[in-house]
């Protein structure tokens, strides 16, 4: 009896660490040429729409213009890297890799 119940404990733990609860992968290699829909929306989705749509949040980040806008002032790279007011995300700082895609995405125009 004791070793079906230590077989289920295991095989409870294994399905229980498989589970994953991010939406997008953090960004670990290089990303050359980032557009919106390939790289940035995915992380803004996964990492700042909870808060920044409808209307709960300043800026609204639920689209190509919404994120361009927030980028080209300045305002979404300065939050993220935790140069001006509370960084952003809440969660914590992302990867530096990923801040890193949306400062080039930033610097190649804004590709969609």
């Amino acid at each position: 009896m004791k070793k079906i119940q230590i077989l289920a404990i295991v095989i409870s733990s294994l399905f229980i660490t498989s589970c994953e609860s991010t939406t997008y992968q953090d960004i670990s290699a290089v990303v050359t040429n980032p557009t919106y829909s390939k790289n940035v929306q995915p992380v803004i989705s996964a990492k700042c729409t909870g808060c920044h749509s409808g209307g709960k949040e300043f800026p609204n980040l639920e689209n190509y213009d919404q994120v361009k806008e927030a980028t080209f002032d300045g305002n979404l790279l300065c939050r993220i890297n935790g140069e001006c007011g509370e960084i952003m995300p809440t969660s914590g700082k992302m990867p530096q890799a990923t801040i890193d895609m949306i400062q080039l995405w930033a610097t190649n125009k804004f590709p969609n």
